[in-house]
């Protein structure tokens, strides 16, 4: 499977929380199966209230 079939994880810079891609963020407004590419720039760590900016991608 190459890097474009898989999804990603992003963790928060800031509190650790993980964005997985494959799972997304229903409670916070992001279906399942969302690109971080398409995660609105306005949207925010649901822990800390983070910005978009201040995740990282991470192998888990």
């Amino acid at each position: 499977m190459s890097d474009s079939d898989t999804t990603k994880t992003w963790m928060c810079l800031i509190c650790g929380w993980i964005y997985d891609e494959a799972t997304g963020a229903a409670d916070h407004g992001i279906a399942p199966g969302t690109a971080w590419t398409h995660v609105p720039m306005n949207w925010t760590c649901p822990e800390c209230g983070a910005r978009k900016e201040d995740f990282e991608m991470v192998q888990i």
